[in-house]
């Protein structure tokens, strides 16, 4: 059975970090086989401002951005029409893997070093819309983690359960 952190607060308040509930839930006769993140795939997305955008000197569609983290800045390429200056977009950077199966790379797009890619929602699995990029409130951290500034991290934890306990079938069963 599966059960996410979430679940469980909305039915008793949790004050144990996510070790010790799994330790408890295991020493009450519910052992918990795996504890997962639904959205561990955001690690390498971090909220970034677009700092500056000008034209893509190849290309009459594109444009080039430079995208600022806390202590950095990186050169991204992007298509997409609602990109403008002072915005904060999702930022992926080289590495990261994205839902539809693919992996980020450093690439260079018609001549011009692309560092990482601004996302949409429907890129990040986030919403449905793909017009464009995904645009963040303004109060977010620049260069913070987006699942933590969306708060978005919801452990789900994996709960092999015994046929003598039919009680824990439910999201009330763990829950007591």
């Amino acid at each position: 059975m599966k059960v996410s952190l979430s679940w469980l607060e909305a039915f008793v308040p949790v004050e144990l970090d996510l070790n010790e509930l799994i330790e408890g839930l295991t020493m009450v006769g519910l052992e918990v086989e795996a504890a997962t993140d639904r959205y561990d795939y955001l690690n390498s997305v971090f909220v970034g401002r677009v700092a500056a955008v000008k034209n893509h000197p190849n290309a009459d569609r594109l444009k080039l951005c430079d995208v600022a983290l806390k202590e950095k800045s990186v050169q991204v390429v992007c298509g997409a029409p609602n990109v403008t200056e002072g915005m904060l977009a999702p930022l992926a950077l080289p590495g990261t893997h994205l839902p539809d199966g693919n992996t980020l790379t450093r690439g260079t797009i018609r001549g011009e070093v692309s560092e990482g890619m601004l996302c949409s929602e429907v890129e990040l699995e986030l919403g449905l819309d793909a017009s464009g990029i995904m645009s963040l409130d303004n109060d977010l951290p620049v260069g913070e983690n987006l699942a933590r500034a969306l708060k978005l991290a919801d452990p789900v934890l994996e709960i092999d359960l015994t046929p003598n306990r039919p009680d824990c079938l439910s999201i009330i069963g763990p829950a007591r």
